[in-house]
């Protein structure tokens, strides 16, 4: 039985890439391919794969909070992040959030391959830049000085990354069929929690833990 796999970057190209590459080993299956986080939780649903590899940077949902999503959603569900971004907020906040492995872009075929056997066969894998931040303590809970995002609610952590994103109130309460009033006690309470300002606080805040990027 081959190890069945969804391919989660916004990037067209470099999905066909990891196509191209995963499938030159002959116990490896790419069964679907996705643009964005959203689309890749309801392939992940409908389909069942083995292993999800996602990019963190994309467009509706990004990596990390997909990854989140589709931990609780279907935990048996191995997620590997392909990322370009060392940064240890980006690892911290993927690896917070569930994945069993991390890989930069210009990691190896062989690394591939291995992190694919590596997560089917219940192992954590990360390529050895990774690994050095790591063994450097960059994850460690001590030096972790703003733990406060994990305080908040799901529903408090979906309508922080909406308004991360730039979306109104308004258009978040149409989005999840809430009142105006209750998005604004919601996101009062969000403030409150990361003792933050106004909007641009919480977009600051979500570049900082690595949640949204710039373009």
């Amino acid at each position: 039985m081959k190890i069945k796999v969804i391919v989660a970057d916004d990037h067209q190209l470099f999905r066909e890439g990891l196509k191209n590459l995963l499938e030159t080993d002959e116990t490896i299956e790419v069964i679907a391919q996705s643009e964005n986080g959203n689309a890749a939780i309801e392939m992940a649903q409908r389909l069942k794969p083995d292993v999800l590899l996602t990019d963190i940077a994309m467009p509706d949902m990004n990596g990390i909070e997909a990854t989140r999503l589709l931990k609780e959603k279907l935990p048996e569900i191995k997620v590997i992040a392909v990322s370009m971004h060392s940064d240890k907020q980006y690892v911290k906040g993927m690896l917070e959030a569930g994945a069993d492995a991390y890989l930069l872009k210009n990691s190896t075929h062989r690394q591939l391959i291995d992190a694919v056997h590596s997560v089917f066969n219940g192992k954590k894998f990360l390529s050895e830049d990774i690994t050095e931040l790591v063994i450097n303590g960059y994850l460690d809970a001590a030096n972790t000085k703003d733990d406060s995002y994990n305080q908040l609610s799901d529903r408090e952590k979906e309508i922080f990354m909406l308004l991360a994103e730039g979306i109104s109130t308004r258009e978040i309460g149409e989005k999840l069929f809430i009142s105006v009033k209750t998005v604004g006690t919601h996101k009062q309470n969000i403030l409150d929690k990361l003792n933050l300002k106004n909007n641009s606080d919480v977009v600051k805040y979500a570049l900082k833990r690595g949640l949204i990027h710039l373009e």
